[in-house]
């Protein structure tokens, strides 16, 4: 027997545990009004710690979650937690657009064999090893660099077929996809993040008045958002072999690629699975460039087309156009389309697409029980907490660094940038200007916070963007994360001592 089910086992009765003193303590813990102070920390960190221990994240992610409904008193976490999470219409549009539309078109694939033509075709002009197939997938992240969710989903399925042909691992590929997506959009942000964040900032201090100069202000910070910069060139060093370390799990994972074949350890419970990795195209079907171009061209044509239209050609700088579902959509409908013109009978377009959506039952699990411990923490008042806490004790010029690593703290326990942004930016912003009224010092603070909160969402075991790569790349979740942890650890220590140097010469 595997140790595999015993942690299972210990993991359910830990949670049975808890629900069971829940019952008997439920509503006993202080809560300020805003906050349930330390206790506001412990599920979203146990979570954590548990995920690392049992490495079984669906387990660790249902006791965090009974945990926070024990604290806050409200032991129905269907009602109180479950349901809103799921039912809320930012998690509609992850299951049916990123999860399920992504699965169906991949799933859509394995019958007309698109993905494996373009490999080929990639492979004879672009990728002749490991080396050059993991440069063209930091690449092709950069140019799907539009957000976190959508980068990881388009890159992941462009060059997965390209690195597998050529014995990437799936935890390498799953690093650069992940390392390229958010990171990536923080530092080129043409796109909605400027937006985003300057509705947050603009009017809490009094050099950012307005939405305007918020957005300008994110701009201005780009060459300090340290982390992600740091981010970036480190996968580029590490795609190219030119990096001069590797944690042991990712040399370990490279060897065994290598040498064997195979993209995954032994035991490894990848988050696409196998509808997703075996070729079924049917007798008599000639897989060909446009079964792979047609839905990928689609897709970008109907998202990208129309925010560049909208913000920079007419000038809308607030609510841009960006119809990523329908561009999902639209792209799985033209494969479908594509393989019927092509001769493939209706059967075979359908079977395809509903092995693909199977493909991905784990990874629409995961992200549940992952966006309903954020509801949780959200509850706790987990970031207030920590940022109430820390501000008060910290030295100004040790303050960039800090909020780097609280807002890694922060972003890293709730597995979100966006939603860290909006509790952060409105209080360490005020915080900054009182503690050291200077705009380059303001400069600072804010690169540390954009920069910070996109460590947490890029590294987190709960986060969609992880999960997301972790699906598009085929990876195990826990693989991935390990893997990737120790390398965005050096990124971010080497940000934070680059902040408090400057932040010297500022003060």
């Amino acid at each position: 027997m595997t140790d595999r089910p015993i942690r299972r086992w210990i993991a359910t009765g830990l949670a049975g545990l808890l629900l069971a003193g829940g019952v008997l303590v439920a509503g006993r813990f202080p809560t300020n009004g805003t906050d349930y102070g330390f206790w506001s920390v412990v599920p979203p960190v146990v979570a954590l710690v548990l995920a690392f221990a049992l490495r079984d994240v669906i387990a660790a992610l249902f006791i965090g979650i009974v945990l926070g409904g024990v604290i806050s008193g409200k032991l129905n976490i269907v009602q109180e937690f479950l349901i809103p999470s799921i039912g809320s219409p930012g998690f509609g549009l992850i299951l049916l657009v990123y999860l399920w539309a992504l699965g169906g078109l991949i799933g859509l694939w394995t019958r007309t064999g698109g993905a494996m033509r373009f490999a080929d075709w990639a492979g004879a002009r672009v990728a002749r090893g490991p080396r050059s197939a993991k440069l063209f997938a930091w690449g092709m992240g950069l140019v799907f660099h539009q957000g976190g969710t959508i980068s990881t989903v388009l890159t992941g399925t462009t060059v997965r077929p390209v690195c597998d042909r050529n014995r990437v691992s799936h935890e390498e590929l799953s690093y650069i996809v992940d390392s390229t997506a958010s990171p990536a959009a923080s530092i080129i942000p043409f796109n909605v993040w400027p937006i985003y964040v300057g509705g947050l900032v603009a009017g809490t201090v009094p050099v950012i008045a307005t939405q305007e100069e918020a957005i300008a202000f994110f701009f201005r910070a780009v060459p300090f958002n340290f982390y992600a910069i740091f981010a970036v060139l480190m996968t580029l060093l590490v795609a190219w072999d030119r990096w001069p370390w590797l944690p042991r799990r990712m040399r370990a994972a490279m060897r065994r690629s290598r040498d064997s074949g195979l993209l995954d350890r032994v035991g490894a419970e990848p988050m696409a699975s196998e509808e997703l990795t075996l070729l079924r195209v049917p007798e008599g079907y000639r897989p060909s460039l446009v079964d792979f171009f047609g839905p990928i061209g689609t897709l970008l044509a109907v998202a990208v087309v129309p925010f560049v239209v909208t913000f920079y050609i007419r000038g809308n700088r607030e609510s841009p156009s960006l119809p990523i579902g329908e561009a999902f959509v639209l792209a799985v409908l033209a494969g479908m389309a594509i393989a019927l013109v092509r001769g493939m009978k209706l059967r075979d377009v359908m079977d395809g697409f509903i092995d693909g959506c199977k493909g991905v039952t784990i990874g629409a699990l995961v992200l549940a029980l992952a966006v309903t411990l954020k509801t949780v923490a959200e509850s706790l008042g987990t970031a207030t907490y920590v940022v109430q806490t820390v501000g008060p004790w910290v030295n100004p010029i040790a303050l960039p660094a800090v909020l780097l690593l609280v807002t890694m703290f922060v972003a890293f326990s709730t597995g979100t940038s966006f939603g860290t942004y909006a509790v952060l930016f409105p209080v360490t912003m005020p915080l900054a200007w009182s503690v050291h009224p200077d705009p380059q010092f303001l400069v600072l603070c804010f690169a540390a916070v954009t920069g910070g909160s996109v460590f947490g969402d890029q590294c987190s075991p709960i986060s969609d963007t992880t999960i997301l790569s972790s699906v598009a790349s085929g990876c195990d979740l826990m693989d991935h994360v390990t893997t990737q942890l120790p390398l965005a650890l050096m990124a971010a220590a080497a940000g934070a001592v680059l902040y408090t140097v400057l932040a010297a010469l500022v003060v």
